[in-house]
């Protein structure tokens, strides 16, 4: 084999050196999908990192381009690239990827990254500190592995410090730290990990595609941790993705989790059920196919949306948004309301355009803003952090604000 790579390097045709740097085909067939348990891939199997890093500032080459981490059959192979530093080691062609008609059609303001950072699923939280906290889903290719949920901090929502790896899950984990088959090939990937403050101490929620979710605790109460499980260490808690928390002013906890369809209370201290896990009700259902994903279609559209849920409070009412798409492929968060956590919900709409799959949240001045980290070619960056000014209009639906405003 050695002798082989030196005849390759050093006399072989373009085409098969070219077939030699191809990324390795995957190990198992592309229906092989169903997160059965797997032993550890061989030893330099992975050649893509599972940390994204402290980042790099934003400048002029840098507030546009990106990652598309992609896991369609046909180019599960690579991450599409466009910045500075170095490109994964499985690149694609960028193409048109950050065509920003989100903004040239006026429907966000124009909008920044807060970094150069490959980060999904963006979550901001002010923590009880006055500093804000910003975790999300790490790593070159999380369709296929990475290493926990990394931590950053800042004074005032511009200027980020790195506080690393906070929760590894070869460290830390429990069942998590379990390998199994996804679409074909060896996977172990934290997805959408949460901060939040509540009741006085940081919590993080994340969760496994095809394992489930699970709810940390920081030991120390700090944002840094280091954090252990608050309840059931060697289980998932729930077969699904995109965990979330919402903590309520009374100081009772709710969990819910992938598009919404049950939601549970939790104890103050989140160390297990306050109650029984109970279905959210929505009622007064959007038709439109043109606001669905096709997920969507199995339920009648009858959903808030298909992922990525949050939850938060405003003026007395309880607002829950689901991820959905909207005409034709925005990935924004549907939003609906209610008078109850559980429910019923209505008056579902979509809220700030492009800014689904993170968090909606309140700073120190009271202003609101929605995350943004760009998963679909309306937005004018891509899986990197970003966030957009919102404001509530006379209907009380949370909209996109377009009043000059800094962080």
């Amino acid at each position: 084999m050695a002798g082989s790579a030196a005849i390759i390097g050093m006399g072989a045709s373009p085409v098969a050196r070219a077939l030699a740097d191809q990324p390795r085909r995957p190990p198992f067939p592309f229906d092989d999908d169903h997160g059965r348990p797997i032993d550890p891939p061989p030893p330099g199997y992975y050649k893509v990192s599972g940390i994204s890093g402290p980042g790099l500032p934003v400048t002029a080459e840098t507030e546009r381009g990106g990652w598309v981490t992609s896991e369609a059959a046909v180019d599960r192979r690579g991450v599409r690239f466009k910045g500075p530093g170095s490109a994964p080691e499985n690149a694609l062609p960028w193409n048109d990827s950050d065509s920003g008609r989100v903004v040239s059609q006026g429907l966000i303001p124009p909008v920044k990254p807060l970094l150069h950072l490959h980060l999904r699923d963006t979550i901001v939280c002010l923590g009880g500190d006055g500093h804000y906290y910003m975790t999300g889903s790490t790593g070159d290719d999380i369709w296929k592995q990475n290493d926990g949920i990394e931590l950053w901090r800042s004074p005032d929502l511009q200027h980020w410090d790195y506080l690393g790896l906070v929760w590894s899950i070869e460290k830390d984990g429990g069942w998590e730290r379990q390998w199994t088959v996804r679409k074909g090939d060896y996977f172990r990937a934290i997805w959408a990990p949460e901060i939040h403050y509540i009741n006085g101490n940081y919590y993080i929620c994340h969760s496994i595609s095809r394992s489930g979710i699970a709810i940390l605790k920081s030991t120390s109460g700090k944002a840094e941790g280091p954090y252990v499980h608050a309840l059931s260490p060697d289980r998932p808690l729930r077969n699904g993705i995109d965990a979330t928390l919402f903590g309520d002013d009374d100081g009772a906890v709710y969990l819910t989790y992938g598009p919404a369809l049950e939601m549970v209370r939790l104890k103050p201290d989140l160390s297990g059920y306050d109650g029984e896990w109970t279905p959210v009700t929505l009622a007064d259902p959007d038709l439109d196919p043109a606001h669905h994903n096709r997920k969507c279609v199995r339920h009648g559209y009858r959903d808030i949306g298909f992922e990525g849920p949050t939850m938060f409070k405003h003026d007395g009412r309880y607002y829950l948004g689901v991820v959905d798409r909207f005409e034709p492929n925005r990935y924004s968060f549907a939003l609906a309301m209610a008078d109850k956590p559980f429910g019923p919900y209505r008056e579902r709409h979509e809220s700030v355009p492009c800014g689904g799959g993170g968090n909606i949240f309140k700073d120190n001045e009271g202003r609101w803003w929605c995350t943004i980290f760009g998963n679909d070619d309306e937005a004018p960056f891509r899986e990197k952090p970003g966030i957009v000014p919102a404001r509530f209009d006379a209907k009380g639906h949370l909209v996109a604000d377009f009043r000059p405003r800094t962080p």
